[in-house]
């Protein structure tokens, strides 16, 4: 298309008043369907591997649905905890536990100044977390196989007020990486040259959300009992993007003597587990196989998503831009030209297109270069997901 085509092409958009979104990663209605059984599975019966699971307690969670948190974080479930329904509460807890308590040292507090090492374009929620407890955020550039180490390392070892690294190691957020078994290694190892209380933050959220032939995740647990690191690791993961997205388990992995601190002060904000929910999910994935099968169906779902994505911005000239391809995950990351992101937000959403705030995939919401913009196609329907793509594409191309 020339200028004139392009512009056209917009004003024609404009004229059709759209309101469409691909803000978040969220499961499409059709997604959110084929977890319905679980609402009626325990069919009245309350009492679960010899509990009765209406009452208070168990506080670390039914050995099944640990069961399931291992399965997922590749640990054994007496390393995992499972309660709550948010990866993410129990992220912002255990970051409280390290910063008042400490779980592999002194608490974080009585340091002057706290800093984590954020990999990027990353999970806006992440920054927001640390930014919320004045922990300073230090960008670290992804490469493709997960964060360049080199520069990791250097930071750690010359900079003792970083205390962690934040990490979404398979299909990331929004990058879609999987981090090589080169790198986990090397994470695996850092403990040694940063702090004694360093701590890496592990969000396996995506650990069994391929919908196409995926490079496999390496076990980083085992090789940080193996480096003797593994009291310098917290592993989290939820069944948010399994199940239902608002009424899911979610899990805490990590060593003996990480979790036994860690439940000293989580204890105090909880009276138990909720339990019925865990037996839900138990009957639900009665065994590994069970799983796959069900992942197996989100996959047909949400590749198509992916693959409609994929065709439209296909079609973009390679100077407009470059963009993932994912093989799992939510999301789709698109570099613009320089510059031009921020510009390209807001055509879109004079279009009726709302697209995640140019800048929220960096922490502070600040993108060094204003090119980033976090593609979510996941919830909408096909019909309009054709749509926005229409719109996203001509607004790249008006911006360029």
């Amino acid at each position: 298309m020339n200028k004139f085509e392009i512009k056209e092409n917009y004003k024609k958009l404009l004229k059709e008043k759209l309101s469409l979104d691909l803000t978040r990663g969220q499961p499409s209605k059709e997604q959110l369907k084929l977890s319905e059984p679980l609402d009626q599975i325990l069919k009245n019966k309350f009492f679960f591997e010899g509990e009765d699971i209406r009452n208070y307690g168990l506080i670390k969670g039914l050995n099944s649905a640990r069961k399931l948190g291992g399965m997922l974080l590749g640990v054994n479930f007496k390393n995992v905890i499972a309660n709550g329904t948010s990866s993410l509460n129990l992220t912002f807890m255990a970051l409280q536990a390290l910063l008042f308590k400490g779980l592999n040292g002194s608490p974080w507090i009585k340091n002057k100044k706290i800093s984590f090492l954020c990999p990027v374009p990353g999970y806006d929620r992440h920054f927001s977390l640390l930014e919320s407890l004045g922990i300073i955020m230090i960008n670290v550039p992804l490469t493709g196989e997960g964060p360049d180490m080199d520069i990791v390392e250097k930071l750690v070892a010359k900079d003792k007020t970083i205390k962690g690294i934040i990490c979404v190691p398979k299909h990331s957020n929004p990058t879609g990486e999987t981090y090589s078994s080169k790198v986990l290694e090397r994470l695996a190892k850092l403990p040694k040259k940063a702090s004694k209380d360093f701590m890496i933050f592990y969000d396996n959220a995506y650990s069994v959300h391929d919908f196409k032939k995926s490079k496999k995740l390496g076990n980083i647990f085992n090789l940080c009992k193996k480096f003797k690191t593994s009291n310098n690791i917290i592993m989290f993961a939820s069944t948010s993007k399994i199940t239902f997205a608002g009424a899911g388990i979610s899990f805490l992995a990590s060593s003996e003597k990480v979790l036994t601190n860690f439940l000293k002060f989580y204890d105090k904000t909880r009276v138990g587990s909720d339990k019925i929910n865990q037996a839900k999910h138990a009957k639900f994935f009665k065994n590994k196989k069970s799983l796959e099968d069900h992942m197996s169906k989100h996959a047909v779902l949400i590749s198509k998503k992916f693959e409609i994505v994929e065709n439209y911005l296909s079609k973009l000239p390679p100077e407009f831009g470059t963009w993932t391809k994912p093989t799992g995950g939510y999301f789709v990351s698109f570099d613009s030209k320089p510059g031009k992101a921020k510009k390209i937000y807001n055509l879109c959403e004079l279009a009726g297109l709302k697209l995640t705030k140019v800048g929220a995939t960096f922490p502070y919401n600040k993108d060094p270069h204003d090119q980033n913009i976090r593609i979510s196609p996941s919830k909408i329907s096909n019909s309009e997901l054709k749509k926005a793509m229409e719109v996203f594409i001509i607004s790249v191309m008006l911006a360029g």
